[in-house]
């Protein structure tokens, strides 16, 4: 109620709504929040634990999937466009993630011999060497993680994770 008039005013509502508005954010619940947080924070531990290496952990992904695709093709490298499907990425992050691979001699673009426009990501020597270095680091890394998380939390959270980035996720989802 307005003191000098008697009639009810919008501001004399205000505290009331904002109490239930920040009620309503409180007990919000939002996975796609609660992921990107938790990822963040696994993501800065990784690179700290890294950083004697001199890569971050994004990096040491990208290197360790580039090698692992194109040891499940037989040895071939993959192609830029199957590696940032792979990443769920856009193809335009994943040429911007490769610059410092490429000019720290990393990683190499070779042209697909059928298709002189489609690039393949080969590690070099020293990206293999490095990755193996990197590795170890990351190994402990994870190691520390389930000792915190516990090996069947860190399980579960691995396949929850992995469910939610698989095709199968995002057919159902998208109601398929």
């Amino acid at each position: 109620m307005n003191k000098i008039s008697g009639n009810s005013t919008a501001t004399d509502d205000a505290p009331q709504d904002h109490i239930e508005a920040k009620n309503a954010f409180e007990v919000l619940v939002c996975t796609n929040t609660a992921l990107r947080l938790a990822a963040r924070r696994l993501g800065n531990l990784f690179d700290e634990a890294l950083a004697p290496v001199g890569l971050k952990a994004t990096q040491v992904s990208l290197l360790m999937e580039t090698t692992r695709m194109a040891v499940a093709n037989g040895g071939r490298a993959p192609t830029l466009q199957d590696l940032a499907a792979k990443l769920a990425i856009q193809i335009s992050a994943l040429t911007h993630a490769l610059k410092p691979l490429l000019r720290d001699g990393l990683v190499e673009l070779q042209a697909d011999e059928q298709d002189r426009r489609t690039k393949r990501a080969v590690l070099t020597p020293a990206g293999t060497a490095l990755l193996q270095e990197a590795l170890v680091c990351w190994s402990t890394a994870n190691q520390r993680v389930e000792e915190v998380l516990g090996a069947e939390a860190a399980a579960s959270l691995r396949a929850v994770a992995d469910y939610v980035a698989s095709d199968e996720f995002l057919s159902a989802y998208m109601g398929n």
